[in-house]
């Protein structure tokens, strides 16, 4: 009997070693996942046609901070990769050049469901905000008082850029059965099925455009809204609004090793509880903090693609 005891001592000795062992080794291949990956940098990449001097300005002191955390023993660059178009964006997380950018829902849609270079890792909160939506105004006074009003009109647009002050309200009113066209200012002639569209360049050129009814209708963000004095917000009808969608969403390029991508996910998720996180946050576009997707990468995917895929072909 005691031999038998012995050996059962023996046995969940054994046992028990080689758990510590194993883990202590899986510990250490997660570490040189990390440190053996091919990039010795963090490349954060970026779409816009702006000066470099400006975009190191917003984004390196981010990137850097989130490099310098993400392998303490080992020295790893961070550094900012500046794309001009979308598609170069995907083609460079393809080609292992960038590892992670940052975008509004359309952009991110366009990158990750169309080019399928990237997955989405997490929401950005941008200042204070986590969600938004589009509003589609006219003036409170106006003749336009539904949607159903605006064939024959023409609806100002902020940007051709701009996912609240342009693709999603679009969309909106395609998927709800509106055929809208670009114009230019002075075109005057429309077709009473269609809706004729310009673009505004700015929120407050677009308020304006509504406000002195050279355009029947306008679209912007309920952010864009909430901004509005007291008497300008009087001065607008709310005519329908459209889904809510992440204010932006981090991605991450789809071969990214495990590790590293586990390692940055923690780092953005808490860079916002000490000061200097908080700082550089704040200075990169107004950064509030990252949290996690709400529903999963999947359920944030699958609202991108019922949001802009079906019209995406018309």
């Amino acid at each position: 009997m005691f031999a038998t005891q012995l050996r059962s001592c023996f046995t969940l000795f054994f046992a028990v070693s080689t758990l510590l062992l194993c883990s202590v080794l899986n510990s250490r291949v997660a570490a040189q996942t990390i440190q053996e990956t091919e990039a010795r940098t963090l490349s954060l990449g970026v779409v816009y046609k702006t000066p470099q001097q400006d975009i190191e300005a917003r984004f390196g002191d981010f990137v850097r901070y989130v490099a310098a955390r993400l392998v303490p023993t080992s020295k790893i660059e961070g550094k900012v990769v500046i794309a001009p178009t979308l598609p170069q964006l995907a083609k460079l997380l393809d080609e292992k050049r960038v590892d992670f950018y940052i975008e509004s829902p359309y952009p991110t849609y366009i990158v990750n469901n169309v080019h399928n270079a990237a997955n989405i890792l997490l929401r950005r909160w941008k200042s204070g905000v986590a969600e938004y939506r589009s509003l589609i105004f006219s003036k409170s006074d106006s003749e336009i008082k539904r949607v159903q009003d605006l064939p024959g009109k023409t609806i100002a647009f902020e940007d051709p850029e701009s996912t609240s002050g342009y693709f999603l309200p679009k969309f909106f009113l395609q998927r709800n059965g509106f055929k809208l066209v670009e114009k230019t200012r002075n075109e005057a002639s429309r077709s009473a099925k269609e809706i004729g569209y310009v673009f505004a360049h700015s929120r407050e050129n677009l308020v304006n455009l509504v406000l002195s009814k050279q355009s029947a209708a306008g679209a912007f963000s309920n952010d864009d809204y909430a901004r509005l004095d007291d008497k300008r917000r009087g001065d607008i009808r709310v005519l329908a609004q459209t889904e809510l969608l992440p204010r932006h969403l981090l991605s991450v390029r789809k071969d990214l090793p495990a590790a590293f991508t586990a390692g940055l996910e923690k780092i953005l998720l808490a860079m916002h509880e000490d000061d200097e996180g908080r700082r550089i946050l704040q200075k990169t576009d107004e950064t509030t903090k990252f949290d996690a997707l709400p529903g999963g990468e999947a359920a944030i995917r699958r609202r991108l693609l019922d949001t802009f895929y079906s019209v995406n072909k018309k």
